[in-house]
């Protein structure tokens, strides 16, 4: 058992990389007076964070903001915020702040990931490039809901149902995981984890430095806090770049139940990949082949676990592992092995992935998860009947049948402990055409629906451009050159296409 959570830690933690009161009747307007900004003073980044950015040498600072924006002069958290300063200090034009998706993802270094994996010098030259941890998370405040090594809870996509049954099991685990959340925030900081704070947040750290407006990069549910800063604050809101989109300004049950239409459309690209390597690897053929030994790898660990490994979890690690297709030889490897049957190779092939400890010692993943929690059900209300999920996975079990009954299944937010303080944030479509939108068109957590549910809700003010490939982030994390020199241009000359653009396959 302990080895099957920690498989499931490793993936939850692959999936990351991106869901009443005084407030609710009087939220913070988006507008109002800007308050006198702190002074910033740059230093040293933590350890863990130099550490990950190397040989990339960043600064990192503080920022200070209210915890509750209804009461802007009461407590106030610290955020850290990281910087790799413009090249060309005669080019420079502004910042570009980042954000990596979850919710939940630290993203101190993710100006050090950008520029490793090939971030054009033109774009470095000319933007400070701001990272870091939003609120709640890592080294600005972090919060936790308590959850151990050996929790029944360790992935923030449900697992998936394969009857009736295990949709009540995992109503009772969700509501279980709601108690300990609120039983583990005395203070009650929980409640203030929204995307309309953290886009609040956004511009304090803009006011703090210095600057008249911000540029945006954000990636996942990045996009949809983009998408709430472009709305809250257009004025500010310069060139905004929105990677793999999950289609609003929140992850609700409808885009958590898009997760499956997005393995559906991409699982046919490893099966592909799969299928020419069949001497390999034996999973099949014809990707039809493949397709069915998914299904008979599944059915199988249903009724009998290998090395903990269980059906829900292999179909766990399918999702996490079609993110990439430099993944796809892991994934056809864990299959192939999974299907023999050796207990002892799926442990060595599983083992220390993730580096969690055992038993009751603290979750390495519970800050992670607690944020992706406090988020996504803070932002918009979830249904709590039960039977309406149970409707949802029979349904989605049907037109899904890869993993449906995953994305359908109950989650702690059913079960919260308070109602949100404010509604979502409301996409503003009013307001300058400087909103890009890249989304490949075979996307498994953020299928291309992401894309055009948001180009329809920004109108003129966005473009969407589609790439022709398969996987997760598509600017500099992808590898198509269309995409790659559309967005270098906004971004560098303020070039948006005149209209929507089809990116084909290199």
């Amino acid at each position: 058992m302990k080895r099957q959570r920690s498989v499931g830690r490793s993936l939850a933690l692959l999936a990351v990389l991106g869901l009443g009161g005084s407030l609710a009747t009087a939220p913070a307007p988006a507008a109002a007076e800007e308050p006198r900004p702190p002074q910033v003073e740059w230093g040293r980044c933590p350890d863990d964070v130099a550490a990950e950015a190397a040989p990339t040498e960043l600064q990192c600072a503080t920022v200070p903001v209210p915890l509750d924006y209804a009461d802007p002069e009461g407590e106030q958290i610290d955020l850290t915020i990281s910087r790799l300063a413009a090249a060309d200090p005669e080019k420079r034009r502004g910042v570009l702040m980042l954000n990596p998706g979850g919710p939940g993802g630290s993203g101190l270094a993710l100006s050090a990931l950008l520029v490793a994996q090939g971030l054009p010098s033109s774009v470095t030259d000319r933007y400070d490039l701001i990272g870091m941890d939003t609120r709640g998370i890592g080294h600005s405040s972090p919060v936790g809901c308590g959850f151990t090594a050996d929790s029944p809870y360790y992935a923030n996509i449900p697992p998936y149902a394969v009857d009736d049954a295990a949709v009540t099991a995992q109503a009772k685990l969700s509501e279980q995981v709601a108690e300990q959340c609120a039983s583990n925030d005395p203070d009650g900081r929980l409640r203030h984890l929204t995307t309309a704070n953290t886009a609040r947040d956004l511009d304090r750290i803009r006011a703090a430095l210095g600057e008249e407006k911000t540029s945006y990069l954000g990636y996942s549910y990045g996009t949809a806090l983009g998408a709430a800063y472009a709305s809250m604050f257009p004025e500010r809101a310069d060139r905004i770049v929105l990677d793999s989109n999950i289609g609003d300004t929140h992850l609700d049950r409808d885009g958590m139940r898009r997760y499956a239409l997005g393995m559906e459309q991409t699982f046919p690209d490893f099966a592909e990949w799969a299928a020419r390597r069949h001497d390999s690897y034996g999973l099949g053929r014809t990707p039809a082949e493949v397709r069915r030994s998914y299904f008979a790898i599944a059915a199988k660990l249903d009724e009998t676990p290998v090395a903990g490994l269980d059906g829900g979890m292999f179909r766990l690690l399918t999702f996490g592992y079609l993110f990439k297709e430099t993944r796809y030889a892991t994934l056809a490897q864990t299959w192939q092995t999974v299907r023999e049957g050796d207990a002892s190779a799926v442990r060595r092939l599983t083992a220390g992935r993730d580096g969690a400890a055992d038993g009751a010692e603290p979750s390495p993943a519970d800050n992670s998860l607690t944020v992706f929690l406090a988020v996504t059900c803070n932002d918009v209300e979830w249904p709590e009947d039960v039977d309406t999920y149970r409707r949802g996975v029979a349904e989605d079990r049907e037109r899904y049948p890869l993993y449906g009954a995953a994305a359908a299944n109950i989650t702690p937010c059913a079960f919260w402990s308070h109602a949100p303080a404010e509604p979502p944030v409301k996409i503003d479509p009013e307001g300058p055409r400087n909103v890009l939108l890249l989304q490949n068109r075979r996307d498994v957590p953020t299928p291309h629906r992401g894309g055009e549910l948001l180009r329809e809700k920004f109108g003129d003010r966005a473009r969407l451009v589609s790439v022709d490939d398969s996987g997760h982030g598509v600017y500099v994390l992808g590898k198509n050159s269309c995409a790659l020199n559309t967005t270098t241009r906004y971004l560098v000359e303020g070039e948006m296409p005149a209209k929507d653009r089809s990116c084909p396959a290199d």
